[in-house]
């Protein structure tokens, strides 16, 4: 299943540094692992913004929502989940 995820990271502005510091880590450590498993093939950054849009192939809605609760930052984001289905116009492969 495919998803179209949003997901606006808002970290509080008195963070102690080196508490922000291993939280980021920690979530580039754990998203790439996602990454290399396939199962958040697409990542970009949304410019301006401490944001991202990602497309996430997993099984479930269960497994979507298990990774993304998963995520270090995940406290502090607001996030938008948006379910994809092929477009009948799609040019196959």
């Amino acid at each position: 299943m495919l998803f179209h995820v949003r997901m606006d990271v808002h970290l509080p502005t008195d963070l102690d540094p080196e508490v922000r510091a291993d939280i980021v880590a920690r979530e580039k450590a754990y998203s790439q692992k996602l990454q290399r498993e396939g199962k958040w093939p697409h990542l970009w950054r949304i410019v301006g913004e401490y944001s991202n849009i990602s497309i996430f192939d997993v099984e479930s809605n269960d497994e979507l929502h298990d990774l993304l609760s998963g995520l270090p930052l995940f406290p502090y984001m607001d996030i938008k989940v948006t379910p994809l289905a092929t477009h009948p116009s799609k040019v196959r492969d």
